[in-house]
């Protein structure tokens, strides 16, 4: 799998490696590194090559691209190298960008299926990250790159049904597009106890600090209802470009003391962190043409471990879910995010059956019930599986 981003806590690629692992496969994962860690390493079952760093801060379109050019070079030899010494039955590219997908040319002129996963659709992802209008060259050209890369690819998933219907309206046909949602995995997303028993109320938020994620209006929310919430607080784990200014607008709004910021944690500590809170919100912008498209892990994350949450009224959210599973406020709307966080804060009821409504539904809505879709499209591509004993032959280790 070749992915331009971490292995850690990237809960889509690591289910994807797991489910492989677990049937006895044998997969090795080309990432970024996060920094500080080993270059080689083997994760539950997982060989992790990470042959790139990458700073997260506010990148100009330049910025970026060169990085990713570095980062395609770079796999490209890779993949060759690790092909020629030996073969890959499959090849799984993880978008974005989609070109990503050349990458294993040499393997794929060598017979080797590629399937293209687009986590993100890429020419709306540019809109949103860059402030850019549709009639732009870059957008136009981005939708010529995502048809050539789904030309190169034998079979293309894709994150969600939206998104799925715009691949088949420009450049996909029926047959090579599959949809997987992104769904928590029930080993790491479960109900447990919680470990605070500070008396607080608190208020989470774990994710990625981008502008269409709308911390900011979380932010303004949240101000609004500290004066009427004794003792609560905000936490907000993760990393972004928005960092420095979500920061300085909760000092500004005089809440920096209630604010918490903390970083990158792997997913078991995200979980428990969930289990710790009261209420979650989940606050992505409608007007926003990648956000409100865009699907949230986080929301059935939450919905797992029995936590309420409060969801942005997008476009993709609304057909996900319904008001008896979580509670819908307006988007962009900080007057009424903050009006939803008060009545629940007042009714511990109504967050008890929100939660007991949503653990109904994830019991059928879970990466277990749903693996077998993303195995299926592996075999079809590779034919019939080796035996166990073959497969025991072809465990990579590390190269010398």
């Amino acid at each position: 799998m070749v992915a331009y981003a971490y292995y850690e806590g990237n809960r889509r690629i690591e289910q994807y490696a797991n489910a492989l692992v677990q049937r006895g496969d044998t997969v090795d994962i080309i990432s970024l590194n996060r920094g500080g860690l080993p270059t080689f390493e083997i994760v539950d079952g997982v060989n992790i090559y990470r042959i790139q760093d990458r700073q997260v801060h506010r990148e100009s379109f330049s910025k970026y691209l060169f990085q990713v050019m570095m980062f395609f070079i770079r796999s490209f030899f890779f993949l060759a190298k690790k092909h020629f010494k030996q073969p890959y039955d499959v090849i799984h590219i993880h978008s974005v960008p989609d070109f990503l997908a050349f990458t294993a040319l040499i393997p794929k002129l060598a017979g080797v299926p590629i399937i293209l996963d687009i986590h993100d659709i890429l020419p709306e992802f540019y809109l949103t990250k860059f402030r850019s209008e549709k009639r732009s060259p870059i957008f136009t050209l981005l939708v010529l790159v995502e048809k050539v890369s789904i030309a190169f690819s034998n079979h293309v998933i894709i994150a969600n049904p939206i998104w799925h219907e715009r691949l088949l309206q420009r450049s996909a046909t029926p047959d090579k597009v599959t949809t997987i949602w992104n769904y928590p995995d029930p080993k790491v997303f479960f109900p447990r106890a919680r470990t605070r028993c500070d008396g607080k109320f608190i208020l989470i938020y774990p994710g990625s600090l981008n502008w269409h994620q709308g911390l900011d209006i979380a932010i303004r929310a949240f101000a609004k209802a500290a004066d009427k919430i004794p003792n609560t607080g905000f936490w907000i784990y993760g990393e972004g470009p928005e960092r420095d200014n979500l920061i300085q607008l909760a000092h500004q709004l005089g809440v920096g003391d209630k604010v918490l910021f903390g970083g990158f944690l792997p997913m078991k500590e995200v979980a428990q962190l969930m289990a710790d809170a009261d209420l979650a919100v989940v606050p992505k912008r409608a007007n926003s043409v990648f956000g409100t498209e865009a699907a949230s892990t986080k929301i059935m994350e939450f919905m797992a471990v029995g936590i309420p949450v409060i969801v942005s009224r997008t476009k993709i959210d609304s057909l996900y879910h319904s008001e008896l599973t979580v509670r819908f406020f307006d988007s962009d709307d900080a007057d009424n995010l903050a009006e939803a966080i008060l009545s629940l804060h007042a009714d511990p009821a109504q967050r008890k059956q929100l939660a007991a409504n949503a653990l109904e539904y994830m019991a059928e809505n879970n990466w277990d019930t749903k693996k077998e879709t993303y195995l299926a499209i592996v075999d079809r591509l590779t034919g019939p599986r080796k035996s166990g004993q073959d497969m025991e032959t072809k465990t990579r280790s590390e190269p010398a």
